[in-house]
């Protein structure tokens, strides 16, 4: 199994650009089997999760191609509607095929998701959701059975919380039902945009997207389109906080700034000085971070979940104490045990993890046991001293794109083994 070797203290100096994002991806890439014609999908990041969702539109019966970050799907040939549990388990968005698959074919089967063991996701608020738009779903066993004997048809959806995939299943689904569907308390991530941007491109009537409240008329059919993935909010959060653990300066381009408002705002406070311009960020990072006071994480624009264990890991060696609140997921401090082998002084309760600043951290053998937790002892080695190892890299590759190599690119020793 690949391993990642990081000799820390090398401070992060130049320029990077950011990846498409993948939260943006892949509900686009299950989208566009609704159309019946071929898509193009640019900015789409190379990653094992894109992998995955590559290899379930191909077992559908979709055409695929790819020439750098471009993806072809032509979706006319699809004539499978069940999806193995060996492609399932690959990754906890496969779920958003179920609403895709329901919409083109009236029927669909599957197993429950895999991907990574960070607590449970509210599958309930999917399949609750589609019943309401005229699904059938029996559970025979862990797998999902789902059906539409009399067609899909619009509803008033009011989600209990405003989860993120369930409101891109219902934004699937819905475009090609009966009638008129709203969703309130919908989920307001810019992945939810862009979803739309991509859905209304290829015919839909999607407004709202981004607001508290989604409205989607069903329309007959839908057509292929070309679309822009946006850049991934969550790898150049993540980069920043690679920059800030060792007490860099870096630019990142090809961003979205105002996508990333609640997690500068967590590093100014740490005493980073921000200069956005256009499409750029740049932070200079002090030698060493204050720490913040409340890291609290919320549904968009708040901070977001994801961000949150790699600035966990940028703030081990800050100065002062941090209290962390996760309000998203019940198991996401899975990174903690790998901090601890590093010389940080955490500890966790239910959710809540108080950070006491130590005055340095030391190279140690992790292991990474979830996607954002790779990406935080990445973070706390960039700024350690002496060598990490660290196992578990295929839990990285899921998000991030040739990540050591754009390390490396701005100074870091880092080299996979």
């Amino acid at each position: 199994m690949p391993q990642l070797v990081i000799n820390g203290t090398k401070r992060l100096r130049g320029e990077a650009r950011v990846q498409g994002s993948k939260n943006s991806a892949l509900p686009i890439l299950a989208a566009s089997i609704l159309c019946n014609d071929e898509s193009v999908i640019h900015n789409c990041p190379d990653l094992s999760d894109v992998r995955a969702s590559v290899d379930i539109l191909r077992y559908l019966g979709c055409r695929v191609g790819c020439s750098g970050d471009t993806l072809t799907c032509d979706s006319s040939g699809l004539c499978e509607n069940c999806i193995p549990d060996s492609l399932m388990r690959r990754m906890r968005s496969s779920i958003i095929f179920l609403g895709a698959l329901l919409a083109r074919t009236g029927s669909a089967s599957m197993c429950f998701p895999g991907g990574c063991e960070i607590g449970p996701r509210p599958i309930d608020l999917h399949l609750k959701a589609l019943e309401l738009l005229g699904a059938e779903i029996r559970d025979d066993h862990g797998t999902f059975r789902c059906t539409a004997p009399d067609g899909l048809y619009g509803a008033k959806i009011a989600l209990s919380f405003p989860s993120v995939g369930a409101t891109e299943n219902i934004m699937i689904c819905a475009c090609m039902a009966e009638g008129t569907t709203v969703i309130t308390n919908a989920a307001r991530e810019p992945e939810i945009c862009d979803l739309a941007d991509y859905l209304n491109a290829c015919g839909a009537m999607i407004s709202g997207a981004g607001d508290g409240t989604v409205v989607i008329e069903g329309v007959e059919k839908l057509h292929g389109a070309s679309h822009m993935v946006i850049p991934d909010r969550i790898a150049a959060a993540t980069l920043l906080s690679c920059c800030a653990s060792t007490g860099g300066r870096i630019t990142l381009t090809d961003v979205i700034p105002s996508h990333l408002g609640a997690v500068l705002s967590i590093f100014e406070e740490c005493g980073c000085i921000a200069d956005i311009r256009g499409g750029t960020v740049t932070i200079d990072a002090p030698y060493r971070l204050t720490a913040p006071k409340i890291v609290r994480t919320m549904p968009y624009p708040g901070f977001p979940t994801d961000a949150q264990a790699p600035v966990m890991g940028m703030l081990a060696k800050s100065r002062g104490t941090a209290l962390f609140i996760e309000n998203i997921f019940e198991n996401r401090y899975l990174h903690v045990g790998g901090l601890l082998r590093m010389g940080a002084n955490i500890k966790v309760e239910g959710r809540v993890a108080v950070l006491q600043g130590a005055p340095s951290l030391h190279g140690a053998q992790t292991a990474a046991l979830d996607l954002r937790g790779a990406a935080a002892l990445i973070a706390a080695a960039l700024g350690a001293e002496g060598v990490t190892t660290l196992s578990g890299v295929k839990y990285l590759d899921r998000g991030y794109e040739s990540f050591e190599s754009t390390l490396c690119a701005l100074g870091a020793d880092v080299k996979r083994i």
